[in-house]
């Protein structure tokens, strides 16, 4: 088992270059943001884990002795950052969990399950989805008429009935480490950002013959990622309710 925590961002929103640190090293609750995920995927060996970074990088390799680092040089999107792994996942077939170092609110319960899913129904990938009534600037997950996954539509590019649906993409997934890198070695950069969109990959898997599963949470708590100093402050009173 092998996971991916990419932890390469600034923190421009957060106005994190005004405290001279990253993004993941911004604290909730007298702790790290990368702290939280890296507690809750401590499962996976920490040399199994690759933390990917990019601003101020030094810091987080500091911070995080053991673990297995990649670096993302240019910000070119989340596809992008995945792919800065690739040449140390080389000749690696099992699966490999991605999620973010400023998401700290998952529970390891979580991340166990959706692998559990992932090996249990043979999957080249499994998304992690939520439901909530939050609106949350997430893309929407759209199925077919049997149920089964089609694509992600990012947020922005949500048609006014899409814009309803609560199934969501978190943006976190269980892939099959082959199929990951297949897919991100097709992924194009065509859209308003010029960036590689990893919510590109499973469509992509799946109109390969891949099978895409789904693990669905309801628990709204821990969709909650850090972008803001708002959204920064929401995670901190979580954190101190679980505390």
């Amino acid at each position: 088992m092998k996971a991916i925590i990419l932890a390469a961002g600034k923190g421009k929103r957060l106005h994190s270059e005004q405290f001279s640190l990253p993004k993941v090293l911004r604290q909730a609750n007298g702790r790290p943001l990368l702290g939280y995920v890296t507690d809750s995927i401590s499962f996976i060996d920490k040399k199994d884990t690759i933390i990917v970074v990019g601003y101020k990088r030094e810091q987080v390799i500091e911070q995080f002795p053991g673990y297995t680092f990649a670096v993302q040089d240019e910000q070119l999107g989340i596809g992008h950052a995945v792919n800065m792994a690739r040449d140390i996942l080389e000749g690696y077939r099992g699966p490999v969990l991605v999620c973010y170092g400023d998401m700290p609110l998952f529970t390891p319960d979580t991340y166990k399950n959706a692998l559990l899913t992932h090996e249990s129904a043979g999957a080249d990938c499994t998304i992690i989805t939520g439901i909530t009534d939050d609106k949350l600037a997430y893309g929407r997950i759209i199925r077919d008429e049997e149920g089964k996954f089609v694509t992600v539509v990012e947020d922005r590019d949500c048609t006014p009935e899409q814009k309803l649906i609560k199934e969501l993409n978190i943006g976190i997934y269980v892939f099959n480490s082959e199929k990951l890198f297949e897919a991100l070695g097709n992924l194009r950069n065509n859209n308003a950002q010029g960036e590689y969109y990893l919510t590109d990959a499973p469509e992509l898997i799946r109109k390969n013959g891949g099978k895409i599963e789904t693990y669905t949470i309801n628990d709204g708590k821990q969709l909650l990622g850090v972008n803001t100093p708002e959204e920064l402050e929401k995670c901190e009173a979580i954190l101190k309710e679980r505390a």
